[in-house]
């Protein structure tokens, strides 16, 4: 019994000194760096992780994201096509131009119908025609066609479904009443939206120098492979407007005006409840007195209200008007960059340069997304609008592709979070049933100004070579910003509005 109990003990005191032996200062180290990185990832990935275990949100997020290779590809494989067939800059970007302005047409179009018919009936449709005319322009620009033929097939390219849209309409709907990981579900968007920018630019420009066929087939092959991934996911599917009208027994137009009058009641009682918390804070106590400011607030509302149930307000036309000044600089600086990398005999890395800018952005994605913020959204989406318009607006000074590589490496940061401060700006300007149709207006105005810029930067570049390219850009920047700062009273009073996302309906 003694030697059993003489052997326990040196089995303890074994362990101890084991146990100590792990403690030495070489092992203590590697242990807490270890358990750091675990803790660092969990925090930064885990709540993406825990959105795609949710039943069935991976397969219509990664398939929306595969299905919206066009938008990376498209606009740089006319240019680099056109180019080396045509070798007319301002052929090149008067299409991309057409096609964004009719993209900017059609975005908001499609958008309106999915919210009111349904995503598979608006979008199957769609992509029939997307595929034909993507065959017709590829066979015209490889056979040298007249440029008539181009101007007239160019906008048919429009044809594509609000993918990022449909997709934040699903989430919104999953996850409404949470808006901590609704937040963060858009910031996900952000980050698959920046992956797909990685993959599309290097490869439009390395399959469009190859041959500009073989880039639109494979834009081509994703689209087909993502739709079928997202439009197949029915569980996930928001009703539509449609929808929702048959089951209460209503027509859609007395549907949509009812939503409208639930939002306005909403925005009145905030007005009431801000206007009795500054009485209280200036110590008025006289009922009537408060009575009376209380009254005059309600009026004050009222008389905003909209006709005609309409979204537009002060606070959207803010966003999309920011949008469209974004957009139009940095089309600008996309065609001056592959001006500039042709003049320096650099064009096959132009699309390694411009993944560099998506490949920072997805990480300023990923982090962004991954922390809940305290500091008001208004700040956060000025700042990061800053950083990107003066960072790119420096390019003009830049005097090699590598140099623009490493400040697009430094701003792009914050490009991601851009665009997901104004989707979370959506969530206040919008209701439910329509927040396809707003953030549809918003990127539509980004493809208006993006037509604009890239126009106007291809008349600039033929006659003065990459330099006036960028001398576009810069201006186009700087006055991107000082629209933004215009706005800037009704951007920061949307986000002290409630999240009309949250209207029951």
């Amino acid at each position: 019994m003694s030697e059993t109990t003489n052997q326990t003990n040196q089995k303890s005191q074994t362990n101890q000194k084991s146990h100590q032996t792990n403690q030495v200062p070489d092992g203590g180290p590697r242990k807490t760096s270890s358990s750091a990185l675990t803790e660092l990832g969990h925090r930064v990935f885990g709540g993406y992780a825990e959105l795609l275990r949710m039943p069935h949100t991976a397969r219509y997020s990664i398939g929306g994201v595969i299905a919206c290779m066009p938008f990376p590809m498209i606009g740089m494989t006319i240019t680099i096509s056109v180019q080396h067939y045509y070798g007319n800059y301002s052929l090149a970007g008067m299409l991309t131009a057409i096609q964004a302005i009719a993209l900017a047409i059609s975005t908001p179009l499609l958008g309106k119908l999915t919210d009111k018919f349904g995503q598979r009936q608006v979008s199957i449709p769609t992509i029939i025609v997307w595929i034909i005319a993507a065959i017709a322009l590829t066979t015209s620009i490889t056979n040298r066609a007249p440029e008539w033929v181009l101007y007239c097939l160019t906008p048919l390219l429009a044809a594509i479904p609000p993918w990022g849209a449909m997709s934040r309409a699903r989430w919104t709907r999953l996850l409404k009443g949470d808006r901590e990981r609704t937040d963060r579900a858009l910031s996900l968007c952000g980050v698959l939206d920046e992956c797909m920018w990685v993959v599309g630019n290097p490869l439009a420009s390395t399959l469009a120098v190859i041959s500009g066929l073989l880039a639109f087939s494979f834009t081509g092959v994703c689209v087909i492979i993502g739709a079928l991934m997202f439009l197949t996911e029915l569980t996930t599917e928001p009703p539509s407007q449609s929808d929702l009208a048959r089951a209460e027994g209503i027509t859609r137009k007395e549907y949509r005006a009812r939503e409208a009058a639930k939002a306005q009641a909403l925005k009145e009682q905030t007005a009431v409840e801000e206007t009795r918390r500054r009485l209280e804070r200036e110590g008025v106590t006289d009922p009537e007195a408060i009575s009376r400011e209380v009254a005059r607030t309600v009026d004050e509302v009222r008389s905003g209200k909209v006709k005609k149930a309409s979204i537009w307000g002060p606070g959207l036309v803010a966003v999309c008007v920011t949008w469209f000044g974004l957009g139009a600089f940095q089309s600008a600086a996309g065609i001056s960059i592959i001006a500039f990398a042709t003049e320096s005999n650099m064009k096959q890395y132009t699309g390694f340069v411009f993944a560099c800018f998506s490949i920072s952005s997805l990480c300023g994605a990923i982090v962004y997304g991954a922390k809940n913020w305290v500091i008001p959204l208004w700040k956060r989406f000025y700042f990061c609008l800053a950083v990107v318009n003066i960072g790119i607006g420096s390019f003009m000074f830049a005097r090699h592709l590598w140099v623009i590589m490493i400040i697009y490496l430094l701003i792009g940061v914050c490009q991601a979070p851009t665009w997901i401060n104004g989707n979370q700006l959506m969530l206040h300007l919008v209701p439910p049933s329509r927040l396809t149709e707003g953030m549809a207006w918003m990127g539509a105005m980004n493809s208006i100004g993006a037509s604009a810029g890239s126009a106007i930067a291809g008349q600039f570049i033929d006659r003065m070579g990459s330099h006036g390219g960028f001398l576009v850009v810069t201006a186009l920047a700087m006055g991107s910003l000082a629209i933004a700062l215009i706005g800037f009273r009704q951007i920061k009073s949307s986000t002290e509005q409630p999240t009309l996302t949250e209207v029951a309906v």
